[in-house]
């Protein structure tokens, strides 16, 4: 199949270097130095361990694309999300499936009102990785899952079970999920409670990684978020608060949520989509959300 991934950052990338070296029909979107730079070296991946591998990514910008993807992953940020809908228009024939692997939850929902002719999945990422320079992706951690499924059981398609072939064969662990909104809804406690708690102290998960109040806040979001899902409805089969302290435990130290270091920068961030809207789904679903509203008024949020 020919597999388009929208977005060369640390996500997209690490997807667009793990499928090409397995030899699959991989495209993928970049701009700028580090479209330039895939182009001319090829796309870099440095590993936690230390080891790298440099491989040939076929890459364009959205302007130069001219061909016809079976499978698209939209790896953007959530604020970039609109633009790429009239690309996955002008691009997608009428069996393309769409899997964005975005951190805000609910994301496959809101495209596929905006793409009705084609099926849109949702789906999310657990990986640690960002571009070192233009041409190179750090990665902090040795996760690196993709889940994605259908939201209703009769949207599904064989091609989805082919499409989790190839990610495996490409070293990526991929889960076809049963219960897309529960295991999405999953990931978004931990990147919501991280991004939020690295924010709040400006600090990177070395420091969550201890005990103190880092690590506390982190604690106390995650608390938090699983009161939404539990008035959601959204009911889980694993320890979240566990699961979470895991995943973060196993990073670098050095690692921090791309929102986190999208404001740092002074660049737009997915705050939003992360911190302010489990408040107002708080409000939507009668939780109190006291840390979360503390987190959120320290930047600005008005409610």
């Amino acid at each position: 199949m020919k597999y388009l991934i929208i977005g060369a950052g640390g996500t997209g990338g690490s997807i667009a270097v793990q499928m090409t070296a397995a030899g699959k029909d991989v495209t993928a979107i970049a701009r700028g130095e580090h479209l330039k730079a895939i182009c001319a070296n090829g796309l870099k991946m440095e590993s936690f361990s230390g080891e790298s591998v440099t491989v040939p990514v076929k890459a364009t910008d959205m302007e130069h694309y001219d061909e016809q993807p079976d499978v698209i992953f939209n790896c953007v940020k959530g604020y970039s999300l609109p633009q790429t809908i009239p690309f996955i228009q002008r691009v997608a024939h009428k069996n393309t499936v769409v899997i964005p692997v975005l951190n805000i939850y609910g994301t496959g929902g809101r495209m596929q009102q905006q793409l009705p002719d084609l099926l849109v999945t949702d789906g999310c990422i657990y990986i640690a990785a960002t571009i070192k320079e233009p041409g190179v992706i750090s990665r902090s951690g040795d996760i690196f899952r993709i889940v994605f499924g259908v939201r209703k059981p009769e949207e599904y398609r064989p091609v989805l079970q082919q499409i989790a072939i190839d990610l495996q064969e490409s070293g990526i662990r991929a889960i076809l999920s049963d219960n897309i909104l529960r295991d999405a809804f999953q990931k978004y406690t931990y990147i919501s409670a991280m991004a939020a708690s690295g924010a709040y102290y400006d600090v990177n998960a070395g420091a969550m990684q201890v005990e103190g109040k880092e690590r506390d806040l982190f604690v106390a979001l995650t608390r938090e978020i699983l009161e939404v899902a539990e008035a959601i409805g959204i009911r889980f089969t694993v320890d979240i608060l566990q699961t979470n302290l895991k995943i973060l435990d196993n990073l670098a130290p050095t690692a921090s949520a791309s929102m986190q270091r999208d404001m740092r920068q002074g660049k737009q961030s997915e705050i939003d989509g992360l911190v302010f809207e489990v408040i107002r789904m708080g409000k939507q679903y009668g939780v109190q959300l006291p840390v979360y509203e503390k987190v959120a008024k320290k930047f600005g949020f008005q409610g």
